[in-house]
Formats: structure tokens, C-alpha cells, sequence
């Protein structure tokens, strides 16, 4: 007895083949009297074989589809192991919007899950929002270790397999952490908090030597420097005392930074805005802070030339510039990087300053 099914002849080399269409055994849209007629046969095993044989080996298509399947499925795999995982996306998301509090927590959440076991993202993120939070005074009184177990989460990341690929993944963050935990260090130890100091500037030491400092956005390149200062020369010949201000300032670019230091030799943030102020026979507070609560605060839409602008890293005031825009233009500052030294730095292109913006103020008439 053959099997039921479309029967075709075709010609090969003078030898006449039948090839038979596997027929469907479990279609329901079949008629009745087909299926029934599935049912009552009793086709040969043998016959049954010769003609599975026959399908697939005469079907070279067939055979290829058939051993394409594996080679799918490891390509699915691989694909799901790299595909990006929505939670790790809202961590990173909350990080870079500054809600550190959150990325804890999640992180914390996460951790606690075998599913997501596989990956050290979570507590990358946690690491880096411990190191965040300890910015915040209450928080890290309520927190005193946070720097040691943000150092040992680190460690433990560096150390894994997977290590070095999430660090290069995440460099903007890691390097932007450390110029935070830099600038932060400093103001502990201009405020005389030795203990807090010391456990910072231990994990700087340990931790981020050989992380790279990056351009951070909005900073102007050296050679687009070039507009800033002609725009200077020109204003000269009718300069302003505020003109005078920022094309003094302007020639101090590319001094180094110097921690504490208020001198060409090198300048930290508020000792590079006392040394230019002092030209023009005013004379500031030493610290950021200080300056801030003595300068004679300014509106944003009314700032000029000459104001200083305040960055706030969740402890206070923490950074200081000049403005060196004119009014109604956006705002552009030139300031002692911690990293760079003093460059100018266009605010409103950048996501990191445009965070910590805090206020204005100004010792200019």
C-alpha cells in the first residue's frame, strides 16, 4: 500500500523517481473523509520509511532548513545573553538623572534576585550610588561606612571576569565619579574634616589612579578657543571693567590645577576667582562657599560678564566660576578644572554642570 499524497514523476538522468509529499497527519482543516481514511490505513513501516527517506534526501532544501535550527537557537541564545535588560537600562537612566536614593534601592532589589545573578551591573550601580550618597551630610551620618563598602563593591567588581568590559562600557560615569570624589576630597580637607578626609582620599588613592579624566561636555577645545579670545580683543578699545575682568581671566587659561592654590604657578576653583577679583580690588572669602554667601545674589535671566556662578555637589557649595557670557547669551563660564586646570566651559551643553547649578551672585557693580 503507498501513502496517500501528492505523487509526482520527474525525470533524472533516465531514471524516473516518485516523490511523495508528506502528508499532514494532525491538520484539523483536512476533510473528513481524508482523516478518516489517515485512520483506517495501516501503511508498511518499511514503505513508511522509504518515503520519510525519499522527502528529506531528495529535498535538499528541506535538509538545509533542518540544519539551520541549531544553528538558530545558539544565535537566539547569544542574543538574549547580550540583549539589553530593561531593568539595568532604569539604573542607569536614574543614575544620570541623579536620584541615587533609587538606584540603591534597586540596585539592593536586584541584587537580591537569582535571576539577575548574572550579571555584576547591579552592583556596579550600587557602588557607584553609595559613593554618591555619602556626598549628602545627613546621609552619611546615618551611613559612616558608606565609603568602605562602596570601596569593596568596587574592588569586587574590577576583580570579576566581566570587570574591565564594565568599566570601559560606564568610563563617563566612573571618570565623572571620580572628579566628584576629587573635588569633594578637597572640600573636606579646606574644612578641616580630617577623619572624613583621610577614609576619601584613601579610596581615591586605591581605586581610581588609573581611571582616566575625560571631556566632560561643554568644555571648550583648545582650538576653539580661538572665538573666545578675539571676541575679547575686539571689546578692548571700549572695555568695561567686566571686559577687563574676563580678558584677565582669559589669560590664565591652561594654568594647571593646584589644590589650594591662588597663584599662575597653579589655582584651585575659589583661589583662581579670588586671584582675578583681587586685580580689580575685590576681595573674596577663600572658599566657595564663603563667596557665595557674601557675593550679592543675581537673578540667571539677569546675569552678566563678571557674576560668579555656584555648583552645589549635594553638601553645599562646592565649585565656583566667572561668567564670561553676555547677558541674555547662554551661559559660559571659565574656571579651574580639577582635572584640566582653568578652561572655559559652556554650562548649558552640559548635563554633569547644568546638575549642580546652584546660583549666581556677584561682587561687580
Amino acid at each position: 500500500m503507498s501513502i496517500s499524497g501528492d505523487i509526482r514523476t520527474f525525470k533524472d538522468n533516465d531514471n524516473v523517481y516518485k516523490r511523495n509529499r508528506a502528508p499532514v497527519y494532525f491538520n484539523n482543516s483536512l476533510p473528513r473523509s481524508n482523516k478518516q481514511d489517515f485512520v483506517n490505513e495501516k501503511p508498511d513501516r518499511r514503505e513508511n520509511n522509504t518515503a520519510f527517506l525519499r522527502y528529506f534526501v531528495l529535498k535538499p532544501h528541506v535538509m538545509k532548513r533542518l540544519l539551520l535550527i541549531p544553528v538558530f537557537a545558539c544565535l537566539l541564545a547569544v542574543s538574549e545573553a547580550h540583549a539589553q535588560v530593561p531593568e539595568f537600562d532604569k539604573l542607569e537612566m536614574l543614575y544620570a538623572q541623579g536620584h541615587y536614593k533609587m538606584v540603591y534601592r534597586r540596585a539592593n532589589r536586584l541584587l537580591d534576585k537569582p535571576d539577575y545573578d548574572f550579571s555584576k551591573i547591579p552592583l556596579f550601580y550600587k557602588s557607584l550610588s553609595l559613593f554618591q550618597l555619602a556626598e549628602n551630610s545627613h546621609w552619611f551620618k546615618r551611613h559612616t561606612d558608606a565609603y568602605k563598602e562602596a570601596a569593596a563593591l568596587f574592588t569586587k567588581i574590577k576583580q570579576s571576569p566581566d570587570g574591565l568590559k564594565i568599566f570601559n562600557a560606564h568610563l563617563y560615569e566612573v571618570s565623572i565619579l571620580k572628579q566628584d570624589l576629587f573635588s569633594r576630597a578637597e572640600d573636606l580637607k579646606r574644612r578641616g574634616e580630617r577623619q572624613e578626609f583621610e577614609a576619601l582620599q584613601e579610596v581615591l588613592t586605591d581605586l581610581f589612579e588609573n581611571v582616566p579624566n575625560i571631556d566632560l561636555q561643554g568644555e571648550v577645545k583648545q582650538d576653539e578657543l580661538a572665538e573666545y579670545k578675539e571676541k575679547e580683543k575686539v571689546k578692548t578699545i571700549y572695555a568695561s571693567e567686566r571686559d577687563e575682568m574676563i580678558a584677565f581671566a582669559m589669560k590664565q587659561l591652561g594654568v594647571p590645577y593646584v589644590w589650594a592654590g591662588n597663584t599662575p604657578n597653579g589655582f584651585d576653583c575659589s583661589g583662581f576667582t579670588c586671584y582675578v577679583m583681587n586685580e580689580f580690588k575685590r576681595e573674596l572669602p577663600r572658599r566657595a562657599s564663603d563667596q557665595y554667601d557674601g557675593a550679592r545674589k543675581v537673578r540667571q535671566n539677569k546675569v552678566q560678564k563678571g557674576d560668579l556662578v555656584f555648583f552645589n555637589n549635594g553638601r553645599g557649595i562646592s565649585h565656583v566660576g566667572i561668567i564670561i557670557s553676555e547677558a541674555g547669551e547662554p551661559l559660559v563660564m571659565i574656571h579651574a578644572s580639577s582635572s584640566k586646570g582653568i578652561i572655559i566651559t559652556e554650562i548649558e551643553k552640559s548635563d554633569y554642570w547644568l546638575k549642580r547649578l546652584s546660583g549666581f551672585g556677584t561682587y561687580v557693580d
